[in-house]
């Protein structure tokens, strides 16, 4: 069994699905699942208006409209309660993003996707190990699609993972893969790797934005291999995009999934220092049903008063400070028009863009580090969530 065989079993195992595959990226991983469920030419897909542009690509590459929900205020995610009115007899697909680790309210979700017969993948690429009334996120929808890019739950460089709860789906996904998959060319290991190499001997906290920034600028540059090209702002698929997962990634998901429960621990119990640390300065914490879910988060997200004066200040201070999401189509550069976006459409998503921060939870985060990062941050804080 090789190292992607293998990655594939450690998923299959841990969500109990039909099957899994891995992929270059997670926006790969999403391009499969529309393709094999037929989503196509006037279809609609309906997602967050609180996402990343390259979740809408592969919508458009298909030749699919999105249509964009708002969300909620404490969570992020979806705000069911607008759902319905967003179905027209177009719909044919419900995106159900778990946003910063927080599950979308699955009963009342599925509840409405059943009532008009749609279809509902998830969208984990900002959660794993969550669980909504004891059952993971991932194991609701058809199918779900994840990815391990380097600020998520778990990173292998880059690279993407579906799981199928279908097995018609799983065997569509098996067929397109060996048909069209392609693989990514020598030097894009080459530097895949010797990137990973790099963020384990030098990407700390401290260091975090000074790197963001040196990353970004030889990404644009072609030197390294980026989580986003500049021709992935443009809802043209890029030739070569349908792209599989290397080696070099899928041993390094074995790795990840070895020291995954550890992982998960170690974010739940840094989220609930940082409620600790927050309620203590008189800030508001996290607000979620706890009844319902068990979220492990990717990060932590705070309001700010001033967000481009706190992003700005923590990179002269070394702090570690998440811009997601820049706008409702994150990142900042992505022209919303394209993507059949306007201002004014998702208010409370807008309005998160302009006030949302959030702190660190990866691994290498001590209780040290977040006492160092609330102590920063306090200073420019809304009541969180107000």
């Amino acid at each position: 069994m090789n190292s992607s065989q293998k990655y594939q079993t450690n998923l299959k195992s841990i969500f109990g699905a039909f099957d899994a595959f891995t992929m270059w990226k997670g926006r790969v991983a999403l391009y499969a699942i529309l393709r094999v469920l037929g989503i196509g030419k006037g279809d609609e897909v309906i997602l967050p208006g609180y996402t990343c542009v390259m979740d809408v690509n592969p919508v458009k590459y298909v030749g699919a409209n999105p249509v964009y929900v708002d969300i909620e205020p404490d969570t992020f995610n979806m705000d069911v309660s607008l759902l319905e009115q967003a179905i027209t007899p177009n719909t044919k697909l419900i995106i159900a993003q778990h946003t910063y680790g927080y599950v979308c309210d699955m009963d009342e979700l599925m509840g409405i996707a059943e009532k008009y017969g749609v279809t509902v993948i998830e969208d984990c690429c900002l959660c794993v190990g969550s669980t909504y009334k004891g059952k993971l996120a991932g194991t609701f929808g058809i199918a779900s699609y994840f990815s391990g890019q380097w600020n998520k739950p778990f990173t292998t460089g880059i690279g993407g993972m579906v799981t199928c709860n279908d097995e018609n789906v799983a065997q569509d996904i098996q067929e397109l893969c060996e048909n069209e998959l392609i693989k990514p060319s020598f030097k894009e290991v080459l530097m895949l790797q010797a990137q990973l190499w790099v963020y384990k001997a030098l990407i700390y906290p401290r260091t975090t934005a000074l790197a963001q920034n040196l990353f970004r600028w030889l990404t644009k540059k072609g030197i390294v291999v980026g989580s986003s090209s500049n021709e992935e702002f443009e809802p043209k698929m890029p030739e070569n995009f349908f792209k599989a997962m290397s080696s070099v990634q899928a041993k390094e998901g074995v790795k990840k999934m070895k020291s995954l429960e550890a992982n998960i621990e170690h974010r739940k119990k840094m989220s609930s220092f940082y409620d600790e640390l927050l309620g203590n300065k008189g800030w508001g914490i996290r607000q979620f049903d706890s009844s319902k879910q068990d979220p492990v988060m990717v990060r932590y997200p705070v309001r700010v008063k001033d967000k481009q004066k706190a992003i700005e200040d923590a990179a002269k201070h070394g702090i570690e400070l998440g811009t997601w999401f820049e706008c409702a189509l994150h990142p900042i550069e992505t022209p919303l028009e394209k993507y059949d976006y306007e201002i004014g459409m998702c208010p409370v998503a807008d309005k998160a863009c302009e006030q949302v921060v959030n702190l660190p939870l990866h691994t290498r985060v001590s209780k040290k580090t977040a006492r160092r990062t609330v102590d920063f941050i306090t200073k420019y804080c809304e009541e969180a969530f107000a």
